[in-house]
This record gives structure tokens, C-alpha cells and sequence, in this order.
């Protein structure tokens, strides 16, 4: 198999241990690994030898077999249709994700009015961009009004919150996923 091709288990490491209701200390003590390491894997920095993803799936009480299995092929193509909002109910209105499961990159479609009215917090980097109308954005205390094509960058941590007026505006948020543990810089 091309390395290319390898199974990437990280995500299928992380589901299984969150299902269990286990912390990364908890599996690194059943298995002998180090907590950096596990968190290294889950997070798609590092993979595990032959041996020590056994030692994984023994502490989550599963086979490496049923992890490489339920692993994501390391080259992933997904094509999200526009009509695609329209098939998810739990989606709420206005809001469209543009990137499906469980990956490194995180994408959502605001369109029309939006208020997120409280203020937010994401735990990594994140790039809102104006596709069309106007937005306003609050963030550590300056407003900056947004028009079509501007972009505005926050970096992981940042207070903000913003406003998108008009029926016609589109607003296209991408972030570092939030399960994603960022590099600090």
C-alpha cells in the first residue's frame, strides 16, 4: 500500500475514545503510550506503529482491524452541493456546512440576516470572508465594517461577535476544525 494510501486512524482513535467517555490520560495509561503521542495521532501528526496501535485499540476495548477500518483514507475528495442545505434538517436556517464529517478544516455558509448577538470564542484560527452584502464584526473591543470580497482574519482565542445585514448576504466562515489541537506559534 502507498503511504499515500494509508488509513489515517486518528478521527477513528478519537470517536472510539470519546464514546467510551475516556481522556487521553486515561487511554495512555491503559495503553502505555504517552499522552502527547495519543494526542499526536488523534490529531493526524503522528502514526502509530503496528504495535503501539495495538496497544491503543486494547485500551479502548476494540482491534486495530475495527480502527484502521473506521480510519479516513488519507486522500479525501467530497464534493457538498448547493442543494445540500436543503437536505439536512438538523442544519439551522441560513447556515450550510460546507465541509461533511469529521476533518482538519471546518467551513459553514451564512446567508441572509445573522446576529450572533453573543459574544464568541473559537478554540483555533478562523477566516470570515463577505461573498456578498455587509457585516459587521466586533472583535476584542474594535468594530470593522466588512463589504463584498473583504476577508477578516482571528486567530484562536479571539472575543468577537458580528452581524450580517440584508437578505442578500453570504458570509463564508473556515477555521481550523475544533477538535483540532492548533501549533502554537
Amino acid at each position: 500500500m502507498d503511504d499515500k494510501e494509508t488509513p489515517r486512524v486518528g478521527a477513528a482513535v478519537r470517536r472510539r475514545r470519546r464514546a467510551l467517555s475516556l481522556t487521553l490520560a486515561a487511554v495512555a495509561e491503559r495503553s502505555g503510550l504517552s499522552v502527547p503521542f495519543l494526542s499526536q495521532i488523534e490529531n493526524e501528526r503522528a502514526r502509530p506503529s503496528t504495535r503501539s496501535l495495538e496497544c491503543i485499540a486494547d485500551a479502548l476495548k476494540t482491534t486495530a482491524v475495527e480502527l484502521l477500518d473506521a480510519g479516513d483514507a488519507a486522500r479525501t475528495v467530497d464534493v457538498v452541493r448547493a442543494a445540500a442545505c436543503a437536505d439536512d434538517p438538523g442544519a439551522p436556517a441560513g447556515v450550510r456546512a460546507l465541509v461533511r464529517g469529521e476533518h482538519q478544516m471546518h467551513a459553514d455558509e451564512f446567508t441572509g440576516e445573522h446576529d450572533a448577538g453573543r459574544e464568541l470564542v473559537l478554540r483555533n484560527d478562523a477566516l470570515l470572508y463577505v461573498a456578498d452584502g455587509t457585516v459587521e464584526v466586533e472583535a476584542e473591543g474594535r468594530a470593522y465594517r466588512l463589504e463584498r470580497g473583504d476577508t477578516l482574519y482571528l486567530s484562536g482565542g479571539v472575543r468577537h461577535r458580528w452581524r450580517a445585514s440584508g437578505p442578500g448576504t453570504r458570509v463564508l466562515v473556515v477555521s481550523v476544525a475544533p477538535h483540532m489541537e492548533a501549533a502554537e506559534q
